[in-house]
C-alpha cells in the first residue's frame, strides 16, 4: 500500500485519467521538447480511441505495430485505430483499424514489468517518406550508459498539462540501471527496463511511443513519477524482449 501511495500515478496513468474524467487538451509538448516532423520519425503512430489520442506506438512491419502493454489495459485492442504518417495529432496521415492485439503474458500492471504489446492492423501500412518501420535491436542487447537517444510523442509538457497538437522530440541519454534503481528505491527497475535522462523527458500521452538511437528502437515509453519533470523516465527494454517480438509478430 505504501508503494502504491508513493507512486499514486505513474507516467502511464494518463490513460486511466482519460477514462475517469476530462483532461485538458491543447498545445503542450513532450517535456523539454521541440517540434518534430514525421518524416524524421516515420515509425511514430498515434493510437486513437473514439477519435482521441490515447497512446503512442511504433511501426515494426507492414502489418504490425508495437506499444506498451498498459496502453491496452483499459481498451479492447480492436477498438483502437492507429494513425500513421502525420505530425499532427488527430488529423492527416492514414488510419489503420487494429484487428488483433495482445500484451506480454507476464505483464504486471502494478510494477509495469513486461510492459509491451503488439498490434496487428487490418489495412497494411504503405511505406513512403512519412511511414517506415523502425529498426529493432538484436535479441538480448542492452544499451550502454551514455548512449544518445531521442523520444517522440504528443504527450504533456508537465503533469496536468495539455497534450501537444504537433509531434515533439527530445534528446537525452541512457543512464545506468543502478542509478535509476536508486532513484526509484521503492519501485523495482529490472533488466526488462531501461532509463533515460537525469530528469523527466516524457509525460502522460507519450506512453507506448519509441525511444530510439538513430533509427533503432531501444525502448518503449513505460512509467515514471507523476511529476514528469523531476526524475528519469523508465522504458521497456526492447532488446531484452526482442525474441518475444519475433516469435509473435515474425519481425
Amino acid at each position: 500500500m505504501l508503494r502504491a501511495a508513493v507512486l499514486a500515478c505513474l507516467l502511464c496513468c494518463g490513460l486511466a485519467a482519460t477514462l475517469r474524467g476530462p483532461r485538458p487538451r491543447g498545445s503542450g509538448r513532450i517535456v523539454g521538447g521541440s517540434p518534430a516532423d514525421i518524416s524524421d520519425y516515420p515509425w511514430q503512430l498515434s493510437l486513437e480511441y473514439s477519435g482521441s489520442h490515447v497512446c503512442g506506438a511504433s511501426v515494426i512491419s507492414s502489418t504490425w505495430a508495437m506499444t506498451a502493454a498498459h496502453c491496452l489495459y483499459y481498451y479492447e485492442a480492436t477498438a483502437i485505430t492507429a494513425r500513421a504518417g502525420t505530425s499532427t495529432r488527430g488529423s492527416g496521415g492514414t488510419l489503420h483499424p487494429v484487428s488483433t492485439g495482445f500484451t506480454h503474458e507476464s505483464y504486471d500492471n502494478v510494477y509495469k514489468d513486461y510492459d509491451i504489446a503488439l498490434l496487428q492492423v487490418s489495412t497494411a501500412f504503405t511505406f513512403g517518406t512519412n511511414v517506415q518501420p523502425v529498426d529493432l535491436p538484436p535479441a538480448g542487447s542492452d544499451p550502454e550508459k551514455g548512449t544518445p537517444v531521442v523520444a517522440t510523442g504528443w504527450g504533456m509538457e508537465k503533469h496536468n498539462g495539455e497534450l501537444s497538437t504537433q509531434l515533439q522530440q527530445v534528446e537525452s541519454f541512457i543512464i545506468s540501471r543502478e542509478v535509476c534503481d536508486s532513484v526509484y528505491d521503492f519501485w523495482p527497475v529490472n533488466e526488462r527496463m531501461i532509463c533515460a535522462g537525469d530528469h523527466g523527458i516524457v509525460c502522460d500521452g507519450d506512453s507506448g511511443g519509441a525511444l530510439v538511437s538513430g533509427t533503432t528502437q531501444l525502448g518503449i515509453v513505460s512509467w515514471g513519477l507523476v511529476f514528469c519533470q523531476v526524475t528519469p523516465a523508465v522504458f521497456t527494454n526492447v532488446g531484452n524482449l526482442r525474441s518475444w517480438i519475433s516469435e509473435n509478430a515474425g519481425v
